[in-house]
């Protein structure tokens, strides 16, 4: 068991991990709650392994970036949705547990609708979660136990769509939350087009490609 002042006494540089081994699960929580919710650093959890990770600038300029675009997306297909950042998704049975890069409840959506907790126990996992692995701390076994149907992955300037399949993530061409549209090359292409010019000038032409689409 991992004593309290030793979580607390934890430093992760930027872009660093930490394993910690034989974690229960009543310590997982503990920790969690020692760790607070305000904080950059991410975790994972499974099956006694914990992981606390710290993002690299780099990889939450490109978060926020994509977030942005495939909320745009959204909005602009009429498509209720929720998103929910980082928030800790956790299930006791499945022993797993993992904070996303960003996440979006939207077929599910309705589901969750007004609740303050999600539990996944009992509710819906979420639609889509993205990862940017410029740490590559991807843990696409816990998405599988947790039953998120598609996982995008975005590294080096590629991004690849992942969805559920008989117990594992096959990367396929279109989204099925989006079917039709080439994310694959065109959400990159976009979040290249960040680094040279201002986000409302990015973010009006997606909106209008989305549109001529």
């Amino acid at each position: 068991m991992v004593a309290l002042v030793q979580v607390q006494q934890i430093k992760v540089p930027p872009g660093q991990r930490v394993l910690l081994n034989e974690i229960s699960w009543a310590d997982f929580e503990t920790i969690l709650v020692d760790l607070g919710n305000h904080r950059a650093a991410r975790v994972a959890y499974q099956q006694g392994v914990l992981e606390i990770m710290a993002p690299l600038p780099e990889h939450e300029l490109a978060k926020e970036n994509i977030s942005d675009l495939i909320k745009a997306l959204l909005e602009e297909l009429n498509l209720e949705f929720l998103s929910l950042g980082s928030t800790t998704f956790k299930n006791e049975q499945m022993d797993q547990g993992i904070e996303p890069d960003q996440c979006f409840y939207i077929r599910n959506e309705i589901a969750i609708r007004g609740k303050d907790r999600i539990d996944l126990a009992i509710d819906p996992p979420s639609n889509l979660a993205l990862e940017i692995d410029v740490t590559s701390r991807t843990h696409p076994d816990i998405y599988v136990a947790l039953q998120v149907p598609e996982l995008w992955r975005f590294e080096k300037g590629k991004l690849q769509i992942n969805v559920l399949q008989n117990g594992e993530y096959l990367e396929v061409a279109e989204s099925p939350n989006f079917p039709g549209l080439p994310l694959s090359s065109t959400i990159p292409e976009f979040a290249l087009r960040f680094r040279s010019l201002g986000r409302n000038q990015v973010m009006k032409a997606f909106r209008e490609w989305v549109r001529n689409q």
